[in-house]
């Protein structure tokens, strides 16, 4: 399918060697492909360097929303894709993109993600609702700032698009507890911005509402043991949370 419409694919990235390459060749209906590495200590910088449309930047990372801001402000093309490397961009996807962008009636494209957790595909647990924009002309979208967990603030109408997003965030139970850790260092950062104090209700009440709100009430428990293990790591991230701001408390003062 000819594209007519330019398009700009961004990725950020961090030690993703056992994917990148996949990741790269999944992106075939853009023009130009464009990775911000933070300095990956495996082989991502040097696969991603291989291909011809792709361009390969270094940046420190300092959180989420600036280093998909960054990447946003070196795409030529004013359509940009922007996809994790652990999401799988299938050819169905590609050529959606390529039909909706040919008369976009949107500024913005939303896709629903299938998450893949320990082999298994998460229907449940909270993830039956999660849509994210992947799709979007720069020029009316931006990253919110958060420094985690960030979302994009589009600047005009949005849609969605058919075709499901799988999303196989686990690589090891190591590697997807280590990447919830960082997120809880980042989520503990910005509430000390905000000059939010951890109390004793945040490290007793707070784990305990994400586990059983993650399982019961989001049926987790309808996901099996993998449920179950979800809603366990993700309470106990919400507890390293606290534990992490009241560490920033003790190393101010």
């Amino acid at each position: 399918m000819e594209n007519t419409t330019k398009i700009s694919a961004l990725a950020i990235t961090l030690n993703e060697a056992e994917v990148i390459e996949g990741f790269i060749s999944s992106l075939w209906f853009a023009d130009e492909i464009i990775i911000v590495d933070s300095f990956s200590t495996d082989k991502t910088v040097e696969l991603a360097s291989k291909f011809d449309k792709v361009k390969v930047l270094l940046r420190k990372f300092d959180n989420f929303s600036d280093q998909k801001n960054y990447a946003i402000a070196q795409a030529k093309n004013d359509w940009v894709v922007f996809f994790d490397p652990d999401e799988e961009v299938t050819k169905s996807m590609g050529e959606e993109i390529l039909v909706v962008l040919e008369h976009p009636k949107a500024i913005a494209y939303y896709v629903k993600r299938e998450l893949y957790f320990m082999g298994k595909r998460i229907k449940y647990s909270g993830f039956q609702t999660d849509w994210v924009i992947r799709v979007f002309n720069k020029k009316q979208c931006r990253y919110n700032g958060n420094l985690v967990h960030e979302t994009l603030d589009a600047n005009g109408p949005t849609e969605k698009l058919q075709t499901r997003l799988p999303h196989h965030t686990y690589k090891s139970f190591d590697n997807y507890t280590g990447k919830l850790h960082r997120y809880s260092a980042l989520q503990a950062r910005m509430l000390y911005d905000k000059k939010k104090k951890p109390t004793l209700f945040h490290f007793l009440f707070r784990p305990f509402y994400r586990f059983w709100h993650q399982y019961l009430l989001r049926l987790g428990i309808l996901d099996g043991k993998e449920g179950f293990i979800l809603a366990y790591i993700n309470a106990f991230s919400v507890f390293k949370r606290y534990v992490n701001l009241w560490l920033l408390y003790r190393k101010i003062n």
